[in-house]
């Protein structure tokens, strides 16, 4: 029986029936050692089991902490049969996992979707338990898989329990329940059904603290032994009560546990062949299992509870304990479970330890387990005595640190590695990870500094390293660091168009820097996938709307079709902004929805912050001020250029033009990003803003600069908006009408829209009414389209002012995608296609119960019953 836990009793089972009923759900439960965490695991399997519910559990240990995915094998084993139904790359990434095959993932997160597939995929047959116990104890690349899964289930039929301690598995995001300890009454009835004296209970209620583990285990010491006494600490007097146990214990007993808690997976086979080469064998459990200490059957050994392994490895000598790492070793058949005994069972430097942890480390690595690759090349370094070869191993662990996301120890690494080499080569190895680390902690320009000054010491590192330093100096408005890549790139006859014409950018060279963009673009259309992205990037620079969508979208289908998760955020964010400014808003919130959701769930924190520029730019457009400035709040430095221009439209709008023209007079500054964001979003903004003040002279200089990158890129919307700028400026009419031309070949609504309210505006005020009313009507069409409402009271205000008596206030007719979700959208769109309900899951990393989900709750809102009416209805 159970005392004190009615409430995490109810919350497990509430857990449960909602699975039963198809609607998914994670719980963490978090608490001390001893506190009863396990005791509710089995509880919540006994009843799932008896409703029918099938049920999966893995038990991390301590061990096996740092073994990649030693957690996810043990929980998948039973159920790899079922591998073949998952789509291809998911279906590969767990074959690398339990070790049928060593394919390369190449993405860290793909091996979270293809749990969640799974489990998803077991629940078709039935409601779903998968317990977690000693979460804390789990490697990382079993953690990141199933918090992925956890975060993303919703109605699969599928519940999952975490039990941690209150240190480790950090799971944000997830309902966390904390057991308490057992008050005094609970505690009395516990001892009592212990046969604990009436007269020994108050003694032991006070040294147990409420912990029921103590309860228990000081309870059963005080009937057997009334004089006994412990520690101080709850944890050191359970530990010192088993420690006592374990060492009244035969010597080989006590070897043959020790065995057990350094193998800590509970292989009986394998304990017995390395304990025999210590002289012990199975008839040396019997005792140990007599006491209850453990549990055993044909193939497994079990510790009744974790701190009885604690105990009998850390009450054993160092000596022992490397003996028995060596037994273990050397009888283990899998070179990864050898490897995670290897360095336990060496103390002193040995290069031949050494070269096979990094053989485990390259294994974990194509594996995406890059926390696991990285502690196994730190071992590896730590046992390598030749210093050269050190200090190589430790740079391969800060590589696959930052590849596991954990920035500062990839820092902590490459100094470690710095020190301990002075030799070019080494560094020069150090420098990209060096920074990366930089960049990622906002020192771009020092980062792009180093990666140009390690290539001039080792010229022979090739031109990537350069075109990653000029990366780096373009967001660090260095110009500096941009030349000097693209000359070293000429030089080396690596001449990378990008690269080249951000250079001449920087100088202000349109006419010689925009074609070479071009070039970059027409290149990249067909050819590699850095080739593609470096056209994507170029493409976005010319404003070259059409390529830079089709590029986008083709590198959002690429990520999903490749499962590769952790890139598809940014990907999603670039294609998100291309649907702005194509006035799609609808769809840009579908998709940066998308990447929060995945970041999130990836634990990509920055890039859910960064996220927010591009609903804040709609939510500006919109007039939406509240939104607008909650989203730009969060907004990262890096992305500080699209905050402020959407804070700077909203006050355009209502007319506060200083503080519009002087927030983007700041946000400007000098650097080759203004060719970038500034020259191609808020230029026109700080001219009309200048205009209305009658301040034209603070906007000339960008206005000129505009004026010569639109020449020069000939994009019609560019060419249109610089004609727009000047008339504003010099109230020529060819200007307005040249920029009316141009928008009709372009590609950007809300621009087309400002240029027609400009010139209808114009019109009025030359008394040309009837020309003004129809300009300010298409405007005011455009505008309504795009929801952006105190732009559309302007124009109803001009077309009042030109006459016009019929521009009241009217509600806009409402698009029936409005009433869906970003998801919901996504989904429906996909089904209206022809995609199947499997097909939609692996496209936007779901389960298929989920789509369907989403599927019921959208017909009613769209006013269909099937798929084949959804086909008919226009998703536009």
């Amino acid at each position: 029986m159970l005392y004190g836990r009615s409430t995490e009793l109810a919350a497990l089972d509430e857990l449960t029936a909602g699975a039963r009923e198809g609607r998914s759900g994670a719980l963490v439960l978090r608490g001390e050692a001893g506190i009863g965490k396990t005791a509710l695991l089995d509880r919540a399997a006994q009843s799932a089991s008896a409703s029918g519910m099938r049920v999966l559990r893995v038990t991390g240990v301590e061990p096996e902490a740092d073994l990649a995915f030693g957690g996810l094998v043990q929980l998948l084993w039973p159920v790899q049969d079922r591998l073949d139904g998952l789509p291809g790359p998911q279906a590969d990434a767990l074959r690398a996992v339990l070790g049928a095959t060593r394919p390369p993932t190449r993405d860290r997160f793909l091996t979270g979707l293809a749990v969640l597939t799974l489990l998803a995929d077991l629940a078709e047959q039935g409601p779903l338990l998968c317990l977690v116990d000693d979460a804390q104890w789990l490697d990382q690349a079993t953690s990141d898989a199933l918090l992925f899964a956890a975060r993303r289930l919703a109605a699969e039929q599928v519940a999952m329990v975490f039990a941690t301690r209150d240190e480790g598995f950090a799971a944000p995001g997830l309902t966390e329940l904390r057991p308490s300890r057992l008050d005094t009454g609970d505690a009395v009835s516990l001892l009592a059904d212990l046969g604990l004296p009436p007269a020994l209970r108050d003694q032991v209620i006070a040294e147990s603290a409420g912990n029921p583990l103590a309860l228990i285990e000081f309870g059963a010491a005080r009937r057997d032994d009334p004089g006994s006494f412990t520690p101080v600490t709850v944890a050191d007097r359970v530990l010192s009560s088993y420690r006592t146990q374990i060492a009244a214990l035969p010597e080989k007993t006590r070897l043959a546990l020790l065995f057990a808690a350094a193998e800590g997976r509970g292989d009986l086979p394998l304990q017995m062949k390395a304990a025999r080469t210590l002289g012990v064998g199975l008839e040396d459990l019997e005792d140990a299992e007599r006491a209850g200490l453990i549990q055993v059957t044909e193939s497994t050994v079990v510790f009744r509870h974790p701190l009885i392994g604690t105990a009998a490895y850390q009450g054993a000598v160092l000596a022992r304990r490397i003996a028995v790492h060596q037994a273990l070793a050397d009888a283990a058949d899998d070179p990864d479970c050898r490897a995670r005994h290897l360095p336990l069972a060496t103390t002193s430097p040995d290069d031949e330890v050494a070269c096979e942890l990094v053989a485990a480390a390259e294994r974990a690595a194509d594996r995406s387990a890059y926390a696991a690759a990285s502690l196994l090349h730190q071992q590896a370094a730590r046992l390598t005595p030749d210093r050269r070869a050190q200090v190589r191993r430790l740079t391969d662990a800060a590589t696959c640190a930052l590849n596991a996301g954990h920035a500062g120890q990839a820092r902590d690494l490459a100094e470690q590695a710095e020190r301990s080499s002075p030799e070019p080569e080494d560094l020069a190895r150090l420098a990209p990870v060096r920074a990366a680390v930089m960049f990622e902690s906002g020192e771009r320009r020092e980062a792009a500094r180093l990666l140009l000054r390690t290539h001039a010491a080792g010229p022979g590192l090739g031109p990537a390293i350069l075109r990653t330093g000029a990366t780096y100096g373009w967001f660090a408005g260095d110009a500096d660091s941009v030349r000097e890549a693209a000359e070293r790139l000429a030089s080396l006859g690596e001449a990378d168009p990008m690269v080249e014409g951000m250079a001449h950018l920087v100088d202000d060279d349109y006419a010689r820097g925009l074609p070479l963009l071009e070039r970059a673009v027409a290149a990249g259309q067909d050819g590699s996938d850095a080739a593609r992205t470096r056209a994507l990037h170029s493409a976005i620079l010319l404003g070259d709307d059409a390529a830079a969508m089709e590029l986008a979208a083709a590198e959002v289908a690429r990520c999903r079709a490749q499962g590769l998760i952790g890139a598809l955020p940014q990907a999603l964010h670039l294609l998100a902004e291309r649907q702005v400014l194509a006035g799609a808003h609808r769809d840009a919130e579908a998709s940066v929805a998308e990447a929060v959701e995945i970041a999130r769930d990836t634990g990509l924190r920055e890039r859910v912050a960064w996220l927010g520029g591009v609903p804040a730019r709609i939510a500006a457009i919109e007039g939406d001020e509240r939104r607008c400035r909650d989203l730009v709040r969060d907004v990262p430095d890096v992305g500080r250029v699209a905050g402020e221009s959407a804070l700077s439209l909203l006050e355009l709008a209502r007319g506060d033009y200083e503080a519009a023209l002087g927030r983007l007079e700041t946000a400007a500054g000098p650097g080759p990003q203004r060719h970038m964001a500034m020259a191609m979003a808020t230029v026109a903004d700080q001219v009309e803003a200048a205009v209305r003040l009658g301040q034209s002279g603070r906007a000339e200089r960008p206005m000129r600069a505009f004026e010569a990158w639109a020449r020069a890129g000939r994009q019609p919307w560019a060419l249109a908006v610089a004609h727009r700028c000047r008339a504003l400026v010099d109230g020529r009419e060819e200007d307005y009408r040249e920029a009316v031309r141009l928008h009709g070949q372009g590609r950007r609504p809300f621009e087309r829209a400002r240029t027609a309210l400009l010139y209808g505006e114009w019109l009025r005020r030359a008394r040309r009414r009837s020309e003004a009313r129809d300009t300010l009507r298409s405007a005011l069409e455009d505008f309504e389209g795009l929801r952006a409402v105190p732009w559309a009271e302007r124009a109803r205000a001009e077309l009042r002012a030109a006459g016009d008596a019929t521009t009241s206030a009217k509600a806009t007719a409402e698009n029936v995608l409005d009433r869906l979700t970003p998801q919901e959208l996504q989904v429906v769109r996909l089904a209206a296609d022809g995609n199947s309900s499997r097909e939609i899951a692996a496209q936007l990393f779901l389960s298929r119960r989920t789509v369907e989900h989403h599927l019921y709750k959208a017909y009613p809102k769209l006013g269909v019953g099937s798929r084949r009416e959804l086909a008919r209805l226009n998703l536009v």
